[in-house]
């Protein structure tokens, strides 16, 4: 092979790495994983983030379910949707058979999951794993798309683990945060139209989340495309983008589509309008 043909060869390979995974403000290793490179390795631990009634229908061979409806609560002040707290949540994964080094894939279908895959994804780098987190591309319709299988079986029991928390709680954002610092942030609300219209955040910028991804498979959309669309509504990447909705989850998928993309820092405001509503002065 001639040099100028292996050099374009790194190059291309090189480009590929650097699309695919990404090192996120917070220190995770978070990236996109293709159906075909799954299958090719038996050591990914790969989490189900769609209700447990779509998982008992059908779902990737060994996947466990973990959907957001399961792994949230209303808490004491009355908010709802609110995150496990870490020590809770770091027992449940101890139980699954997940460390804070194991390799994470998250699927959903970016419908059902409501984006629980990226909420998923950012509860991971929340805690602080050390792992590598993927996102399959084009989720669970991408993998039917080329004919790979489905099951309707749980996994049989796993061994046990521990999963010891660092967490991250810059990945987050409180309403005094909000209220003392706003100015500080550029904030997105990515819930519906009407939602919008109903109330939001002050100086928001309202992109709904559906335009965070693209196509049938619903993937996210790529760097050039999220640059775009963010320009296109006059977002200030110069500050930390606070993207927030109703409980965190689907601001968790636009999170994820921001990190992925590699265009500075973002927080998900995991409280969202429903802690806002309530503890705002």
């Amino acid at each position: 092979m001639k040099p100028f043909l292996i050099l374009q060869s790194i190059f291309f390979l090189l480009l590929t790495l650097i699309m695919t995974a990404t090192t996120s403000a917070f220190g995770a290793d978070l990236g996109l994983i293709k159906p075909s490179t799954l299958t090719q390795d038996n050591t990914w631990i790969i989490l189900d983030c769609r209700p447990e009634k779509n998982y008992d229908q059908g779902h990737l061979p060994g996947a466990l379910p973990f959907s957001w409806e399961k792994l949230t609560a209303t808490d004491k002040d009355g908010v709802k949707y609110r995150i496990t707290p870490p020590n809770e949540l770091a027992a449940i994964l101890g139980n699954m058979g997940i460390s804070e080094k194991s390799k994470i894939v998250f699927y959903g279908d970016t419908d059902s999951s409501w984006g629980g895959e990226g909420w998923g994804a950012w509860v991971f780098t929340w805690l602080g794993h050390q792992g590598p987190i993927r996102i399959l591309e084009g989720g669970i319709q991408a993998w039917a798309k080329v004919g790979l299988p489905v099951e309707k079986n749980r996994p049989k029991e796993v061994q046990a683990t521990t999963y010891l928390v660092s967490l991250k709680p810059e990945a987050d954002v409180t309403v005094q945060q909000l209220v003392d610092h706003g100015d500080q942030y550029t904030l997105i609300d990515v819930r519906s139209t009407l939602e919008w219209l109903r109330g939001h955040l002050p100086n928001a910028i309202h992109i709904s989340w559906g335009k965070f991804y693209q196509g049938a498979d619903r993937a996210p959309l790529s760097r050039v495309q999220l640059q775009k669309l963010l320009a296109d509504h006059g977002v200030n990447l110069n500050k930390p983008v606070v993207y927030y909705c109703t409980g965190g989850i689907r601001s968790g998928y636009t999170w994820m589509a921001h990190e992925l993309s590699g265009l500075g820092t973002a927080i998900n405001f995991e409280g969202g309008t429903e802690a806002w509503d309530k503890h705002r002065p």
